[in-house]
């Protein structure tokens, strides 16, 4: 079953199966458009239009959610997608506070990323530009609560959070930005610090 479907149409079909057993609801037109980069609902309208022609939804007019997969139609999620949320941002600068919510979700390809990555942030800032890092960008964060010296971290400090490449020695902790214009952070002993997750990759900003 699903044959006649394109690579494509599959992970469309797969995202609203996943996204409903999820959330219990059917994710908008918007949703699809966001979780697979169209520019706009239209490009997901039409991906939803031609599994509908083909009998695997039902599409109600005039409902956000009116997206049904019809009964029997199960699809598996191919095993080389990963549909990460965004969560926010990320200071390469100065730190800035943290934003836990939730933006919207996006798909990748696993291959995209050095070791798999448990959420994305979008970076503010230009500290970092000499690791390829720039302003806009979405960086990939692997959860941990430790990490080894010289690996780019995303950390919180006092509360606020950042990305920057980790610096330990036995007398001190710093954070180091990736451009001459900004000072590392040193980190005091006894500071309400800690390592939130390390980087593994980027989408960059369009």
């Amino acid at each position: 079953m699903t044959d006649d479907l394109t690579p494509r149409q599959r992970d469309v079909l797969g995202f609203i199966q996943a996204h409903a057993g999820a959330e219990g609801a059917p994710p908008t037109l918007q949703q699809i458009a966001d979780a697979f980069g169209f520019r706009q609902a239209c490009a997901a309208h039409k991906h939803v239009r031609r599994l509908q022609q083909a009998g695997y939804l039902e599409v109600r007019p005039n409902e956000a959610r009116g997206i049904r997969v019809i009964g029997g139609t199960r699809l598996k999620v191919r095993d080389d997608r990963l549909e990460l949320p965004v969560l926010g941002r990320v200071a390469a600068g100065a730190p800035i506070g943290a934003d836990a919510g939730i933006e919207r979700h996006l798909l990748f390809d696993r291959a995209l990323f050095s070791s798999r990555p448990d959420y994305l942030l979008r970076v503010k800032g230009d500290s970092m530009r000499d690791d390829g890092i720039f302003d806009g960008d979405l960086v990939a964060v692997q959860r941990a609560s430790d990490a080894r010296n010289g690996q780019v971290v995303v950390a919180r400090i006092d509360g606020e959070i950042t990305i920057k490449r980790l610096e330990r020695t036995r007398s001190r902790l710093r954070l180091l930005p990736r451009n001459p214009d900004y000072a590392p952070i040193e980190v005091p002993p006894g500071s309400d610090f800690a390592i939130e997750g390390i980087y593994c990759g980027l989408v960059r900003a369009e």
